[in-house]
């Protein structure tokens, strides 16, 4: 019975990537043509996580999913995990709304190199293999040879390019701070936080952060921009694209959240680095996004140098000597 059950997992697992790689596609799909419609680019990240929520609630209410029970304290360790949630998912919605989605996914190649830092800077300190560090010279090689057009020189969407980065930082901080917050929901039983809830949860904290940002920043003038996309594209496009994308949002996450849980960080890090090469030519075909040569030849650098470092990352780095009596 031993063969069998390893055949089913890895049914499992192949049906978790290709539910993930299809729908992060979509995600970036629809995501682009709401963008490209309203430009009111919080409040499209705002009403995709809605999207989520309603999904999490149904799943709780119907019984088809165990309803988180967490404690307050539970919740406040979840509040900056949260937090650094909404500016990542933020940071992406506005890097693809001002530039190219394949510029957006070839810059967010570099989070390995926020990740690193901020995993040296934040205790407890995490430090890589020499080997691992190393491969952030390519990653930062590769996006900016990417970022280098022929006859022009250094050209870049400098709007784009500062939103992305942000994300990766933030995404960086996540990581960091809500690896032993989750692993600790995860080990108690009596608190139903498999994978799934606990993407759920940070979901909507998310989306508690991201709606005053919608207030502050974008509400006075969102009326009239909803205005223009209609009058434009009709309310049933616009309102579509931005379902859609919040839709495929919450899928592809949920689907990755499971995938890691079963196979670990370091295989799914590779399998998000392969995807984002899916992404950079299905938009460039779709939304005919200028690739040069050394967009293509910087982007393939990024992307090698991010699966080396994702291979490298877990060897074993040199302990700091500690200090005795």
């Amino acid at each position: 019975m031993a063969p069998a059950k390893e055949k089913v997992s890895t049914l499992r697992l192949v049906f978790l990537v290709i539910a993930w790689y299809g729908g992060n596609t979509f995600y970036n799909i629809y995501n682009k043509k709401a963008s490209k419609m309203l430009h009111a680019h919080w409040t499209i990240a705002c009403a995709q996580l809605v999207v989520g929520i309603v999904w999490s609630l149904s799943m709780w209410g119907a019984g088809l999913r165990k309803k988180p029970n967490l404690t307050g304290a539970d919740i406040t360790a979840c509040i900056p995990i949260g937090l650094c949630a909404c500016i990542a998912h933020g940071g992406s919605v506005l890097a693809m709304g001002v530039g190219a989605v394949s510029f957006a996914q070839i810059v967010k190649a570099c989070e390995p190199v926020f990740a690193a830092a901020v995993g040296l800077l934040l205790p407890p300190i995490d430090v890589k293999p020499v080997l691992a560090y190393a491969m952030l010279i390519p990653i930062v090689g590769g996006v900016g040879l990417a970022c280098v057009k022929e006859g022009k020189g250094i050209d870049i969407n400098v709007e784009a390019f500062a939103y992305a980065s942000v994300a990766n930082l933030a995404a960086a901080f996540k990581g960091k701070l809500g690896g032993s917050v989750t692993k600790s929901l995860k080990g108690d039983p009596s608190k139903n936080m498999d994978a799934a809830n606990v993407y759920g949860i940070m979901n909507i904290i998310s989306f508690l952060f991201t709606v005053p940002i919608v207030v502050f920043t974008e509400l006075p003038t969102l009326s009239e921009e909803w205005e223009k996309a209609c009058a434009e594209h009709g309310a049933q496009a616009v309102l579509t694209n931005i379902a859609l994308s919040g839709f495929f949002f919450y899928i592809y996450n949920e689907f990755a959240f499971a995938f890691t849980a079963n196979v670990g960080a370091v295989t799914s890090s590779v399998l998000n680095t392969a995807k984002r090469v899916i992404i950079i030519v299905v938009s460039s075909v779709l939304f005919n996004e200028a690739m040069e040569r050394n967009t293509v030849i910087g982007s393939a650098i990024a992307i090698l140098g991010t699966f080396a470092y994702s291979l490298t990352s877990k060897g074993k780095a040199v302990a700091p000597k500690s200090k005795t009596a």
